[in-house]
């Protein structure tokens, strides 16, 4: 085999379908001279996860970096213009038990109002803020969740031995709460982290 033909190999690979890839932005916002984080509430009209709270994002498309597809998702949805949004880091990626992948990234909205936010209705319900200072203030409710593996009756135990220890694992679940608003779960975790990056 040549060595050509490994690497157009992977090219390939690398090129194709991020189907299982999604990225976000975490969009801070000047409201009344102090800094918010700004949420979305999903449209009850879609069939995923109507009406849950979450950041400005989607799925990969093709040949699109997890960057392009953050800043892209955030113009369509919040009708904002690329100038306008200012990216300051790329957060830890999220790998899902539900083998999602996704990539996000905080960073400013920077001239625009809140009020002059004209957000697409075909996927946002709401949108709201909470001021990065009261986040501060806040510990999250952690709920873990015990991860096990679900080993269906055909596996090939006499490959490995019948003995085999197989591993168990935590999976964290933070919940913050403003006002009548849940924020939990992924966009949770990302609140998270951005929280203690900013504490430190």
């Amino acid at each position: 085999m040549e060595r050509n033909h490994i690497l157009n190999a992977f090219k390939s690979v690398m090129s194709k379908s991020n189907s299982n890839n999604f990225s976000v932005f975490a969009p801070i916002i000047e409201v009344d001279n102090e800094l918010h984080l700004l949420f979305e509430v999903r449209s009850l009209e879609l069939n995923h996860q109507p009406g849950e709270i979450c950041f400005p994002g989607g799925k990969i498309e093709d040949n699109e970096s997890p960057l392009q597809s953050a800043i892209r998702e955030t113009i369509e949805e919040l009708n904002i213009s690329k100038e306008n949004i200012e990216i300051i880091a790329e957060l830890s990626p999220i790998t899902t038990l539900f083998n999602v992948v996704i990539y996000p990234f905080c960073g400013f909205i920077n001239n625009t109002l809140l009020e002059n936010i004209k957000y697409s209705t075909d996927e946002v319900g709401s949108i709201f803020t909470v001021p990065l200072r009261l986040l501060l203030e806040q510990n999250p409710l952690i709920h873990t969740l015990g991860v096990q593996l679900n080993i269906s009756e055909d596996f090939p135990h006499e490959l490995i031995g019948n003995d085999y220890k197989w591993k168990t694992s935590n999976y964290p679940i933070y919940f913050y709460q403003y006002n009548n608003y849940i924020i939990w779960g992924l966009t949770a975790r990302i609140v998270k982290e951005l929280l203690d990056i900013i504490r430190k």
